[in-house]
């Protein structure tokens, strides 16, 4: 089973995620990507998903035109965990090649 992050350790790591928010349950991270269009935005999350099934680490995400919404949570273990840290610097990587 995953562990759940402290809140410390959930700080220290959204320190070196740039726009990565706790969420208000506490319970998982979020951010919201803007891209030049929808097709960016598309492209980001196809790129993404290659990562995430990698990982077999799904991101809960929405997207309405130029815009991804996100948010990380490992629901088996019901928290934030190690797991979504890491997806969540896959995205940044991610994100470094898709638009600005």
């Amino acid at each position: 089973m995953t562990t759940i992050l402290s809140q410390s350790e959930a700080e220290k790591a959204l320190s070196s995620l740039p726009g990565w928010q706790l969420s208000p349950d506490g319970k998982g991270i979020e951010k919201n990507f803007k891209f030049k269009n929808f097709s960016e935005a598309f492209g980001f999350m196809t790129r993404v998903s290659v990562s995430a099934e990698q990982m077999n680490h799904h991101p809960e995400w929405k997207n309405v035109y130029n815009r991804v919404e996100v948010r990380l949570s490992t629901h088996d273990a019901g928290g934030l965990t190690e797991k979504d840290i890491k997806l969540a610097e896959a995205m940044e990587r991610v994100r470094g090649f898709v638009g600005s």
